[in-house]
């Protein structure tokens, strides 16, 4: 079990005077389907998150590339959580202004975490509103769920500014798109009815040896937005779904509450998903319903990464909001936090989404595609999704039209995506969108694909069929990879970690290349709902294809 560090923080100094303002730009905009409850009571116990700047972060990146790509002599070395902690640890200076102008407005009642880059603070509303200018706390509602942030922007002095990356509780507001939708399919006789584990398995060739066995190897999958799983629904689905292959049909761990009520039908794929693929692995699940208001799910849970010794090797999240909806400090902090994650030998795959190139609306006639994050950051693994060609048998696959995949307007291209991207845009630029449309500098995204259409899902202990989105290929790939971690630890050898530099650098080795279709765009009459297009080799809609898992295997558990 990871260990977790409670620091309560003494009044050791005295307090100082400053002056001067810098205002942070708000993360995001409360969006209109939240319903205004009031303003909070003064007296109401909030709990912030102060992200402090960390040290040596190029330096972290450096060690990133060589760990991760498959030939530098590092490669696979990975650091342990006090490695990285004392690479990135805050300076003694950013700590103590920090923790001054806590404690010269009161506040001593913080934790932090091993990485020393956190600080969790419990103060009332009125405190908060003093010690961040500007700042104006109240209550919204939607669907049942209420939250506590900021209809205002809020300030920092400039002294403290300078040792703070951004200020979290505030304005980030979850996000209504979820990676799982409903779609009606009639089906024929004679053929299958739907994506299972059984299907799932003949598609990507995994035989029913192709299980987990080692003691050391273990999965998660991230649950956010109140979404919960039930125990006796991942047992029934295994039960209907699971008998040809060895499997688990209980969670190993439970990191957060889980909360009452129903199933939620997203939290309930993705447990059975993972644990379908990466049959016999034990699997956690972090749920984060928030012990307050006015936690951001989300950043819990990259807080959580931080402060435990002892987590599974893969990760799978489908979870997302536009680029243009987050400041840029905020996406870069969430980058250093993957990079820490995959310096440490774990692998982060994230939805791509469910809006194809997705678009934003700039004015009269002008739009342009819509990036989501953290499908676009550099430092995780990207998962599209696709259909079967023929949606009633196993076939070979096509493009599933809402697979989020585009070009980053913050990020620019990694290195080791430039050629397969290039490579890319070369071949079809007589087909491509209006440059307007797009970045084409900026990190290219999905980078592997999978099935997301169709999935038969046990949730509230009903079996429901139709249900898709890359919240369903998310997990499926994770399982696989899973397994490879597993034949990669049982022969000495370490885990995959961030996969990115190396599955790049197989242009496509051990997976099937997806050719046909084209996802979702913008209504408009310039290209008239279409984003981009499969075609051979990468493509920002599938990246480089689906898993073939013997091929695949092949590929990736040598040294």
């Amino acid at each position: 079990m990871g260990t977790i560090l409670l620091f309560f923080i003494p009044l050791l100094f005295s307090p100082l005077v400053f002056s001067g303002f810098l205002e942070y730009d708000q993360d995001v905009l409360l969006s209109q389907d939240w319903t205004h409850a009031g303003r909070v009571d003064p007296s109401e116990p909030l709990e912030l998150t102060f992200a402090l700047k960390q040290q040596n972060i190029d330096l972290l990146g450096e060690t990133l590339s060589r760990v991760s790509d498959p030939d530098s002599a590092q490669y696979g070395k990975h650091l342990s959580l006090q490695e990285v902690a004392s690479l990135v640890r805050p300076s003694e200076l950013t700590q103590k202004v920090v923790q001054r102008w806590l404690q010269t407005h009161g506040i001593s009642n913080c934790r932090t975490v091993h990485t020393q880059d956190f600080l969790q603070c419990t103060m009332t509303a009125e405190v908060a509103e003093v010690l961040l200018p500007g700042s104006r706390f109240n209550r919204y509602i939607r669907e049942g769920q209420s939250i506590v942030r900021s209809s205002a922007p809020y300030s920092v002095h400039d002294d403290v500014h300078q040792h703070l990356d951004f200020v979290g509780g505030l304005h980030r507001v979850p996000p209504r798109e979820k990676y799982v939708n409903l779609k009606q399919t009639r089906s024929k006789a004679g053929v299958h009815l739907g994506v299972t584990p059984a299907i799932l398995r003949a598609r990507y060739n995994l035989t029913a040896a192709d299980v987990g066995s080692a003691q050391n190897n273990s999965q998660a999958v991230a649950q956010f937005l109140e979404q919960y799983y039930h125990p006796a629904d991942l047992a029934e689905f295994m039960n209907m779904f699971g008998r040809t292959f060895q499997h688990r049909s209980e969670v190993d761990r439970v990191v957060g509450t889980q909360g009452g009520g129903k199933a939620g039908l997203e939290a309930s794929l993705d447990i059975e998903y993972i644990m379908s693929t990466g049959a016999n692995i034990s699997t956690w699940v972090f749920t984060n319903p928030g012990r307050h208001e006015s936690q951001e799910p989300f950043l819990q849970w990259m807080v959580l990464l931080s402060n435990m010794t002892d987590l599974p090797w893969v990760h799978t999240i489908s979870y997302g909001d536009d680029e243009d909806s987050l400041s840029a400090a905020y996406m870069m902090r969430i980058n250093t936090e993957f990079m820490k994650a995959g310096v440490r030998g774990i692998s982060l795959l994230f939805a791509s989404g469910d809006s194809g190139a997705g678009c934003r609306h700039l004015g009269k006639d002008q739009n342009t595609f819509r990036p989501s994050f953290p499908a676009s950051s550099p430092y995780v693994t990207t998962v599209g999704g696709t259909s079967f060609k023929n949606p009633f048998k196993v076939t070979y696959e096509v493009t599933d039209y809402i697979s989020g995949g585009g070009f980053s307007n913050v990020f620019k291209m990694p290195d080791y995506q430039a050629s397969a991207v290039e490579g890319y845009l070369k071949s079809v630029k007589v087909t491509l969108p209006p440059q307007s449309y797009f970045n084409t500098s900026g990190r290219a995204y999905p980078d592997i694909a999978a099935l997301s259409d169709n999935y038969w899902v046990v949730s509230n202990r009903v079996p429901i069929p139709w249900v898709s989105g890359t919240s369903a290929s998310t997990p499926v790939v994770g399982g696989m990879l899973s397994l490879i971690n597993g034949q990669r630890l049982s022969k000495g050898l370490p885990a995959l970690g961030f996969l990115n530099p190396r599955l790049y650098k197989h242009k496509g080795q051990g997976l099937f290349d997806v050719t046909e279709g084209c996802h979702l765009g913008c209504l408009d009459e310039q290209v008239q709902g279409k984003g981009f297009c499969a075609a051979p080799s990468w493509d920002p809609v599938t990246g480089w294809g689906t898993p073939n898992y013997p091929a695949l295997l092949a590929a990736l558990q040598s040294e």
